[in-house]
């Protein structure tokens, strides 16, 4: 595929997720390697929906280490249950935060974040990672997001 996207920002938040999501399957088709897919998924939800930071942090040992992402610079290192993110992996699970400085333990990369999402990816019923998303405005994420960006992540594992 092309390096272009065709980005369509004057539709729905699900009319959105329903355009880039078959762009992102056609950018990974018969790539292989796994931080080149995550960089360009990375990259793609950033052009499309203009979040404040998108990116990925990979399990190595027992920390999270940043992977492949599009925004300011980021935490490097997170332990399990720490955050937003580390919480994310210690229960394998999806969350979304309204309002990041009303999350117990919040680590604060950047100050402009405002709102974040994050989920597990997980394989053989193991976390490896978490796709994180911020935004500096608050209660950007929801449900939607959670289903769309799931099935984001099941292009990526299933490649």
């Amino acid at each position: 595929m092309a390096e272009d996207l065709v980005i369509t920002r004057d539709t729905s938040k699900e009319e959105q997720y329903q355009s880039i999501i078959p762009q992102i399957e056609a950018l990974l088709r018969g790539e292989t390697d796994f931080i080149a897919n995550l960089a360009n998924v990375a990259a793609a939800l950033k052009e499309q929906f203009g979040w404040f930071w998108v990116g990925f942090y990979l399990v190595k040992q027992d920390e999270l280490v940043l992977g492949p992402f599009q925004g300011p610079v980021a935490c490097t290192r997170i332990k399990k249950g720490k955050g937003v993110c580390g919480a994310s992996w210690a229960e394998a699970q999806t969350i979304i935060v309204p309002d990041v400085d009303e999350f117990p333990g919040h680590i604060a990369c950047a100050s402009a974040s405002k709102s974040e999402i994050v989920l597990p990816l997980i394989v053989n019923d193991e976390v490896i990672g978490v796709l994180d998303v911020d935004s500096e405005v608050f209660n950007k994420f929801d449900s939607t997001d959670h289903i769309y960006l799931e099935q984001v992540i099941n292009i990526l594992l299933n490649r």
